[in-house]
């Protein structure tokens, strides 16, 4: 229970479950935790604290860690177009990302532990960096031989499909279609205000 409080500790911060999870502490506590939690006044964030969060909230929602989300975002400022959607982008077409918003896990730290132990292939071949970059066309593939709890439990997972993914839960087929839109991720956050915060 503490890990999951731990993990939930933004939520409560910020009001509302970045996961959309509807066990998430926030949904009964959406107030910082802490003896004044629940009776302290919202203070205003200052634009330094609004980037701040934004930033925070995009590494909890993708697990990724503050190395993982500056090199990204270097990335994306040398790549032609908007740096903001481009950041997102990439970040979306992770493969722990895929895994997580293509149905196959439950939770973003279930879909990383996954890739890692070598449960999912990407166009047949075993790929166990979540990093792992994808392109439109790839296919991902879990293997119900391997582990047939953890595919029956792939299975169950039951959540919105993004449009740029292509879902054939019975066969445990996922095909990223397309590169996403930024308006057709999945995560509630200011991409614009990470890239201020980085850019600064």
């Amino acid at each position: 229970m503490k890990q999951v409080q731990a993990k939930h500790k933004i939520c409560r911060r910020i009001g509302y479950c970045i996961w959309n999870n509807p066990k998430c502490p926030s949904v009964k506590r959406p107030y910082a935790a802490g003896l004044q939690g629940k009776n302290a006044k919202k203070k205003k964030l200052s634009t330094y604290g609004e980037m701040m969060q934004e930033k925070q909230k995009l590494k909890a929602h993708y697990a990724l860690t503050e190395t993982q989300l500056r090199n990204t975002f270097l990335k994306a400022k040398g790549i032609e177009g908007r740096t903001d959607e481009t950041l997102m982008r990439l970040i979306e077409m992770r493969l722990q990302s895929a895994v997580y918003h293509g149905g196959f896990a439950p939770t973003i730290f279930a879909a990383k532990q996954m890739v890692v132990h070598r449960h999912v292939k990407v166009d047949g071949k075993i790929v166990d960096r979540p990093s792992y970059l994808l392109k439109p066309g790839q296919v991902i593939t879990i293997d119900p031989a391997k582990s047939p709890a953890l595919a029956e439990a792939a299975k169950a997972v039951n959540s919105t499909i993004p449009p740029y993914f292509e879902s054939d839960k019975e066969n445990l087929k996922l095909t990223l279609t397309r590169e996403p839109m930024l308006e057709e991720i999945p995560v509630q956050v200011a991409a614009l205000r990470v890239v201020e915060y980085y850019a600064r």
